[in-house]
This record gives structure tokens, C-alpha cells and sequence, in this order.
């Protein structure tokens, strides 16, 4: 990538995450002409499917199979049936997030194909860019975790309640095709086919779904135990691994919040003196993923010690708890209960960010930096004016009288 290109890159990193498709597409116009652009990521659990320009009928199920088509580090080019017809299209794939994320650049019947060198930046891009989604996904910042986890619950009860009443609607028609009260026994078997086709498409998108937003225990975990043997692997610290019995899945940012409070634990109890050995294990019931972090320390740790900072924070937008057993001599046990059902309050009231729009989030981060309002209005390409109305609504929204105590409030989630 040559340097205006990584300037672009730059710039597209910068903007919010909702933001990046459309970027990504216009930085790659020049490049690989394409007319519109999608994307199927596992980083975002509430959104996985995203499009710009002219692919608004294109659907994730249509979708999927490219995510297979192209292998990480080589392009893919050829024909997939966009919107209801072949059209010509462009899948690059990246190994960045967990399962992969494939960028389609679907492009104009009968254009050149992309050459070597082409196809080589949009990998390049496209790798840059998914790997910034999963520091996203994994550090599981407290603000985009509430977001996220209103949207996924969202998403899922739409989900289940089409796919019910799709369910239902085909497995009426199917009770009334098989009738013998119909004599065209031609009609009735086609009729039967389709309508099979249309049910059991109806649930491959729920299980293409979950497959999206869910990640198997067994697998999160095992990411979690790669992390954490480097930061030991030159320590006289033993670290022993309880992996959980059990086969079922976690919602994404559950997981992902969960490795992110095993790590910061553990980096608490490794400041102890002196810590032989931590046993490390996480329990999945049906209500909740109960994560423990024990040591064989001085047993001297407190609530307050381990509780503060986005630790606390995550586990107030999960709507979960931190427990503290601390034996003088004997070592400590810190267990982290994450409920697997989204909180019953609002997930937005659980940290003050998650009420921001975008816009007004990346305001924000200028006023933290100690930008004042013709800064921004230059960064951001708006008017001061504008900026105003943005600061007197974050100010609001945020419940604080001044700019300096929005930006402490923007530091304390970072």
C-alpha cells in the first residue's frame, strides 16, 4: 500500500464503525470500480450484515456463501446471485475476526476482471480494517457493549418472532397441499417442493444468524487460554486452565466482554506477592456464565481493589456482578456472573455513551481531546453552528454542565 493509501486508511479507521462501509467502498472505486459494496462481519453481534451504493436488495442470505468463497489473502472473483440476479462481483475474505468477514464488491456485468496488484490493496485494506473491528469486538468498551447488546436483543425477538410466523404460514400450507381432498397430484408435488424450499430457508437464516452472533463456549475459551499463556509464558506463575463442559454457544458480546474481564483480573492478581499458581475457569448454566480467577496470593484483596474501572463497567451493562473471596493466607477467588438474557433495564441506561449518536460521540471524542468548536467544525467538515447544537445535546444527554465534565466522562469509558 503506497502512502496515499495508507493516508486513506487512516481516515476511514477514524470514522464510526457505521461509517466504514461506504468509505471502504469509495476508497476502492478508483481501484476495483464497483457499483455498490457489502459486508459480512463477525466482530459486530447486533449487525453483521452491512451494504452501500446500489445493493439494497442484496441479502445476507445471498450473502453467506461468500463468505467461503474467497480464502483470507486471496480474492475471489466471479458471478453470485445479487438482489435475485447473477451480477458480476469481487469477495474479499480476512481471517482478522473470529469466523472470518468477507467484503463483496459487486461490480457491472462484463467489467475487466481486477488484476493482481488491484486485488492486492483491497486485501490489504480490507485486512487493515477488520483487524481495527476486532480490537473493537475484543476490548469491549462499555459504551459499544451497551449499544450492542440493546440492538442484538432487538434483532433476535424480530428474528424469532418472522420466523414463527413464516414456521407457521408454511406449515399451514404444507397440511393443506397434502390433502387428499386435492385431485392435481402434479400441482400439489410442486407446490409441496416449494413451500418445503421456502420453510427450510426460513430456518437456515435463524442458523445463519446465530451462527453470527453466538460463539461456541468451547471456542471462546480456548481464544481466552491463547491470550493469557504469553503473559505467563516467562512468569514462575502456573497458570491452570478450567475449560467448560458444555457444547453450547454465548452471544458474542459475551463472550468477548468475558475474556476482556479475565484479562484485566488477571493482571490484578498477578500483581500480588507472592502468586505460585492461578487456576483460571469459566461454568456455563442456562441463566448465566459464571468466570473465575483464583490465586494462591496473600488472600489480602478487597472489592474496591478489583472492582473499579471497566471491569465494573461491563458488568453493570451486562447486567452482572463481581464476587470477592478473600482468605488471609490462602489466596483469593474473584468470580465474574454475566447473566446470558440482556438486562431488564434499558442497556443504555447502564452507561451514559450508549445514549450518544454517532456524530455526537465523535464531537465528543474532540472535546476530550481539549478541541475547541472551529477545530472541530474543520476536522469534522460542519459548521460551528452545528457543533453548538452538537455540544448542547451531549452536554444534556449526558447530564453535566460543562465541556470539561463530558470529556472526564469520555475518558472514564475509554
Amino acid at each position: 500500500m503506497d502512502a496515499l493509501t495508507l493516508t486513506t486508511a487512516y481516515e476511514i479507521l477514524r470514522q464510526p464503525l457505521g461509517d466504514i462501509l461506504p468509505r471502504v467502498s469509495a476508497a476502492l472505486a478508483p481501484i476495483v470500480p464497483h457499483v455498490g459494496a457489502a459486508e459480512l462481519s463477525t466482530h459486530c453481534a447486533h449487525s453483521p450484515f452491512k451494504t452501500a451504493g446500489g445493493t439494497e436488495l442484496l441479502t445476507a442470505a445471498e450473502l453467506a456463501p461468500l463468505l467461503d468463497a474467497g480464502v483470507p489473502g486471496k480474492p475471489w472473483q466471479g458471478t453470485a446471485t445479487v438482489g435475485g440476479r447473477e451480477r458480476a462481483v469481487v469477495a474479499v475474505a480476512s481471517d482478522a475476526t473470529l469466523r472470518g468477514s468477507v467484503l463483496v464488491l459487486v461490480r457491472e456485468n462484463g467489467s475487466a476482471p481486477a488484476g493482481p496488484d488491484e486485488l492486492a490493496v483491497a486485501q490489504a485494506l480490507w485486512d487493515l480494517v477488520t483487524s481495527h473491528f476486532d480490537r473493537f469486538a475484543s476490548e469491549a468498551l462499555p459504551g459499544a457493549l451497551a449499544r450492542s447488546r440493546t440492538a442484538a436483543d432487538t434483532r433476535a425477538r424480530v428474528i424469532a418472532e418472522l420466523t414463527a410466523t413464516h414456521a407457521a404460514a408454511l406449515s399451514g400450507i404444507l397440511a393443506v397441499l397434502r390433502s387428499r381432498a386435492l385431485d392435481d397430484a402434479t400441482a400439489r408435488a410442486t407446490a409441496t417442493d416449494l413451500a418445503a424450499t421456502a420453510l427450510v430457508e426460513t430456518r437456515s437464516t435463524w442458523h445463519r444468524d446465530r451462527a453470527l452472533a453466538e460463539e461456541p463456549v468451547q471456542e471462546a475459551f480456548g481464544r481466552l487460554a491463547d491470550e493469557l499463556r504469553p503473559l505467563l509464558r516467562h512468569s514462575p506463575v502456573r497458570l491452570d486452565l478450567g475449560a467448560p463442559d458444555s457444547a453450547r454457544s454465548l452471544p458474542a458480546d459475551v463472550a468477548h466482554s468475558a475474556r476482556a474481564i479475565v484479562r484485566s483480573l488477571l493482571l490484578i492478581v498477578l500483581e500480588q506477592e507472592p502468586v505460585r499458581r492461578v487456576h483460571v475457569g469459566w461454568q456455563l448454566t442456562e441463566q448465566e456464565l459464571r468466570v473465575a480467577v483464583r490465586d494462591d496470593g496473600p488472600g489480602a484483596l478487597s472489592s474496591c481493589e478489583v472492582g473499579a474501572g471497566t471491569v465494573r463497567d461491563r458488568l453493570e451493562v451486562l447486567g452482572g456482578r463481581l464476587d470477592v473471596d478473600s482468605v488471609p493466607g490462602w489466596g483469593t477467588t474473584l468470580t465474574a456472573v454475566i447473566p446470558l438474557a440482556t438486562p431488564q433495564a434499558p442497556a443504555e441506561a447502564a452507561h451514559p455513551l450508549a445514549g450518544l449518536g454517532e456524530r455526537e460521540v465523535q464531537v465528543l471524542r474532540h472535546l476530550a481531546l481539549g478541541h475547541r468548536n472551529r477545530r472541530i467544525a474543520q476536522e469534522l467538515h460542519i459548521s460551528e453552528s452545528t457543533v453548538k447544537f452538537h455540544v448542547a445535546n451531549i452536554l444534556t444527554k449526558l447530564g453535566v454542565a460543562s465541556r470539561g465534565e463530558a470529556a472526564a466522562l469520555f475518558h472514564a469509558a475509554a
